[in-house]
């Protein structure tokens, strides 16, 4: 009998052919978008097509041969995996023993609850990376967001690097590449769905981070985080407004000064680059808002016409870019009327792939995304989809971001569902973010003396962290109720959460204390480290994993030599670092500096920084230090509504872990659940994995609250500091 999930990836298949879509476009980080084909390979395309589905069938009859042991030494048939970004154990229990959480509750009552160690640095690109191939940085190539370049000095994304064709034909105002661009998959070591593919076991993976671009295996993934939106960034939204006296947005987004004449606002909507041309200019799609009253709109995009109510958001629109021979750039985005007077106030959302049309893959296969958006409509393809920066950058209001955060979270679930329904044996693993989401933008409500509140309402919203969890704990209840009697079931989070007060800026410390130098007459840089003098520089930060050594031979302009230097300058950093304290509360703003050396091993541990911040509670790297800034501020307070983090000492904030099953793992780490469902569906984890299974050989459920509870106190007891 022909497997379910075979079946749903011929349809998929088979989908795309009949309903064969245009050509399209890629984009990425600092890329553009250029164009994808020629017309010898729409011909080779088709011929593929065209082979795939008449040798469909033996292929079919070959793969049901070489799997049909698969699961032979099975534990169990299928694994569910349900990852809450940034669930905070100190939150979590306190709302178990409250009675707040009852489904999480019954899960821990059938099984365990623990703390679960997190990874060094506490990222969610780090985390999930360790979670998804069950190794350390130094082998999976994943240290921070960014990774910098060993030439340049600049920050790059660390996951992915999108590269135009070598060759290209130069025709008058056009540049046509010869061939399709280069998406490189940054993220080293396999994937544990990877590896239960070649065994013949399917698996389902919605919306794990990293993930962009989907790797091909034996199953289905919707990739996440560092997938871009239209304009090749990590999200940048719109802001229109006829209001020139607005000071411009700082970060993560661009305001559009639009004219308005009568009841008429006329502006663009700005595209991607139309890498096809010579001048390499931004895409353009004009726009006509008519004013209807104080409250509403009319708005023409193309043809289509919307009707638009203040302070409530569209559906997706999809935004249509003409880019030159017929060829047509698609996204999607969702517009929110502010004001119409006494100033017009627009907000758009970061311009999103069109899941439908996409310009560039978004699941494995391809056309996974048009499926799920024809059978359930446009949704949220951006990595970071919530956006953060129009709330910090005060363009939204709190009201606003969390509707835009549970909108997106709802596509989420029915995704889920859609897929684990679907997946009736097998992996079926998926990662919520508005758990992340919410706790970075509402962490204040916690606190009435958090410095961000000085500036932002936070008591409309105060009880919004305890709601979220018990929305979460609701999908838990839901999903338990699709879980067959001998179907595992974890329930986990990648790192806890805790206070962002107070910002640091290392790249300041290190100039005042003669590790970093400035060019003649450069007083401040501006972002990215632009004016240090490098010739004189042996440290400097950028991220937010820690501290890189300017080292000679490996950084383009290195001066520290490597032995004995190197090894020096790090002992004496450590010391100067570790205990830093903070002047103005006296408090110890940094616990720990941490030798990456002594935490990560492997071939790529030289790409990551050569010290690994460990802040406490209440502190983190400042929001210039992150990108580079030094203006001779050290410390300063965090007036963003993004008030809560977890790039702190990684000993601060563990996860959660809930499972079915007992855990028999005293100190169960993010870095062990690759190698556990490798073991739960009989399949030997490769020798390079570094974790180690949690649960007992026979993957029993059943243990008691108060053997829990030990397991729980033993990780809390190696926390430092204040956890509230």
């Amino acid at each position: 009998m022909i497997k379910q999930s075979t079946l749903f990836l011929l349809c998929l298949s088979l989908f795309l052919f009949l309903d064969p879509q245009p050509v399209y476009a890629y984009i990425g980080p600092g890329a553009g978008f250029v164009f994808i084909t020629s017309f010898l390979m729409i011909i080779g395309s088709f011929f593929m097509v065209l082979f795939t589905l008449l040798t469909w069938p033996i292929r079919v009859l070959v793969r049901a041969f070489k799997n049909r042991n698969a699961f032979a030494n099975a534990k169990t048939e299928r694994v569910v995996i349900l990852g809450l970004d940034g669930l905070e154990p100190t939150i979590t229990e306190r709302m178990l023993d409250e009675g707040k959480l009852p489904n999480l509750k019954k899960l821990q009552a059938q099984g365990s609850y623990s703390r679960l160690q997190t990874t060094w640095p506490a990222l969610s690109p780090v985390a999930w990376s360790a979670f998804s191939t069950g190794v350390n940085p130094g082998k999976n190539n994943i240290f921070d967001f960014l990774s910098r370049n060993r030439n340049s000095y600049l920050p790059e994304l660390s996951s992915a690097k999108i590269s135009g064709a070598r060759r290209k034909l130069s025709i008058g105002k056009y540049e046509l590449p010869l061939g399709k661009p280069s998406i490189r998959f940054l993220r080293r070591s396999q994937s544990f769905w990877k590896i239960l593919g070649d065994r013949g076991i399917f698996s389902h993976i919605l919306r794990v981070p990293i993930s962009f671009p989907p790797e091909k295996f034996n199953g289905i993934q919707l990739s996440a985080m560092c997938t871009p939106d239209l304009w090749g960034t990590q999200g940048t939204f719109s802001f229109f407004t006829t209001d020139e006296s607005i000071d411009p947005i700082k970060e993560g987004g661009e305001t559009a000064i639009v004219q308005k004449k009568d009841d008429r606002v006329e502006g663009f909507i700005k595209g991607p680059e139309n890498t096809i041309t010579k001048k390499k200019e931004h895409l353009k799609l004009p726009f006509v808002a008519k004013i209807l009253n104080k409250d509403e709109i009319e708005l023409t995009i193309g043809k289509e016409t919307y009707h638009l109510k203040k302070n409530i958001y569209t559906d997706w629109i999809e935004l249509r870019f003409k880019a030159g021979f017929g060829i047509n750039v698609h996204g999607i985005a969702r517009f929110y009327l502010i004001e119409t007077q006494p100033h017009f106030r627009l907000y758009m959302t970061p311009i999103n792939i069109d899941p439908e049309k996409p310009a560039l893959p978004v699941s494995y296969p391809y056309s996974y995304s048009v499926y799920l958006s024809k059978l359930f409509g446009k949704y949220a393809t951006l990595g970071l989809a919530e956006d953060t920066w129009s709330l910090n950058e005060g363009i939204l209001d709190d009201t606003a971001f969390l509707e835009q955060t549970y909108m997106i979270h709802e596509e989420r679930e029915t995704q889920f569902f859609d897929a684990l329904d679907k997946t009736k044996k097998g992996l079926c693993a998926v990662v919520i973010d508005a758990t992340d989401r919410i706790q970075h933008m509402f962490f204040r409500t916690l606190d009435d003396d958090h410095p961000a509140n000085k500036y932002n309402n936070h008591e409309k919203h105060k009880n919004v962290i305890e709601d979220l969890y018990m929305r979460m704990d609701d999908l838990v209840g839901r999903t338990m109720q699709k879980l067959g009697k001998d179907d595992v079931f974890i329930v986990l989070s990648d790192h806890g959460f805790k206070p962002f007060k107070r910002g640091i800026n290392l790249n300041v410390w290190l100039q005042q204390n003669g590790y970093l130098n400035l060019k003649n007459g450069v007083k401040e840089t501006g972002d990215f480290l632009i004016g240090v003098d490098w010739t004189k520089t042996k440290a400097y930060a950028i991220g937010l994993a820690g501290i890189y050594l300017n080292v000679k031979g490996r950084e383009k302009q290195g001066v520290v030599k490597a032995g004995e230097e190197y090894q020096t300058l790090k002992r004496e950093l450590i010391k100067k670092l570790s205990g830093l304290k903070d002047p103005q509360s006296g408090e110890t703003a940094i616990t720990e500096m941490f030798d990456a050396e002594q935490i990560y091993n492997g071939p790529y541990t030289n790409n990551g920084p050569d010290l690994i911040s460990g802040y406490n509670v209440g502190y983190r790297i400042s929001w210039d230090g992150a990108t580079g800034i030094i203006n001779g501020v050290l410390f300063e307070d965090n007036t963003k509504p993004w008030s809560g983090d977890h790039c702190i000492d990684p000993r601060l904030v563990p996860g959660v872990i809930f499972c079915n099953r007992r855990i028999t793992s005293k100190k169960p780490a993010l870095i062990d659940i690759a190698p556990t469902v490798l073991n739960l569906f009989g399949v030997e984890p490769p020798g390079y994995m570094e974790g180690v299974q949690i649960f007992d050989e026979e993957v029993n459920g059943g243990v008691d609250e108060v053997a829990s509870q030990e397991v729980s106190e033993e990780i809390s007891q190696k926390q430092i500091g204040s956890s509230q």
